[in-house]
């Protein structure tokens, strides 16, 4: 069972009635996600952030709060994402449409803030190009190794057209060699090396690899590239991933690959292939 499992209730949550008729306040928000979406004891809840209020087409009248939770687990801070739609003073994080079965739960994420475009993440493409794409991914994620070269070849081939922006969320339940390799590869994009960022996914290792020298041997056979230990292992870059983390939190990233084509959550991964047209 994964740690989210743990935390959280994985099918049916309730509705419960709001003090407020449709613009619920902080505690409001606390009680729900008390009552009917966090369901270990063990879990304290420090609050909700709304990371974007909207609406969708199909949900006449219904308010959607995107949301994280702030949550301290085992005494590791934790920023989950929720939905909650809202409606005449009741609220739920499950809205399906019968008909279609639709569930608008895993249709609706934020669009991309402006501040999340800055030059440390850029990685392929013009700044100033008239697509901007970006990507939340871990090298070692079967889908993002298919995908997600895909995309970088398309940027490199039309940087004027599409710049890549490009975020680690490695997935280390799954996949704990991408600890050490996340941070090779940020190492390596701010040293200017941003082929070796792409050649590491295409790296064949095991997933489940943890030793660094082993790891860092690896790379360097695949890629040509050399790092230290020490370079890795500085604060400033441990920081940075933490921050990646914690930015995908708010942007409700719980998957890889997650992408994003002009601001807009791009479900399908396949919206790149549009732009260079």
């Amino acid at each position: 069972m994964s740690l989210m499992s743990k935390l959280l209730m994985s099918t049916v949550v309730a509705t419960v009635t709001l003090s407020a008729n449709s613009t619920p306040d902080t505690k409001d928000l606390i009680k729900y996600v008390k009552t009917s979406v966090v369901q270990n004891p063990k879990v304290t809840i420090k609050g909700v952030t709304v990371v974007e209020s909207t609406t969708h087409k199909d949900l006449a009248g219904w308010n959607i709060l995107l949301t994280t939770m702030d949550l301290e687990y085992q005494g590791k801070e934790i920023h989950a994402p929720e939905t909650m739609f809202i409606k005449d003073g009741m609220i739920t994080g499950q809205l399906s449409n019968l008909k279609t079965g639709q569930n608008y739960r895993n249709d609706i994420k934020p669009t991309v803030p402006e501040s999340y475009y800055d030059d440390a993440h850029l990685l392929f493409g013009n700044k100033d190009a008239t697509h901007k794409v970006l990507i939340f991914s871990d090298p070692q994620c079967p889908f993002c190794q298919t995908l997600v070269p895909k995309i970088f070849a398309e940027a490199k081939a039309h940087p004027t057209k599409i710049a890549i922006y490009y975020y680690h969320l490695p997935l280390l339940r799954i996949h704990p060699v991408s600890d050490v390799l996340t941070r090779v590869m940020h190492v390596a994009q701010h040293e200017g090396k941003m082929n070796v960022v792409e050649k590491i996914y295409s790296l064949k290792i095991d997933p489940k690899e943890t030793n660094v020298t082993k790891i860092l041997s690896a790379v360097k056979s695949h890629t040509g590239y050399s790092v230290s230990a020490d370079a890795i292992n500085k604060k400033s870059v441990k920081d940075s991933l933490k921050s990646d983390e914690l930015l995908a939190g708010k942007m409700m990233v719980s998957g890889t690959p997650t992408i994003y084509i002009d601001g807009v959550w791009d479900k399908e991964r396949t919206g790149y292939t549009k732009l260079s047209k």
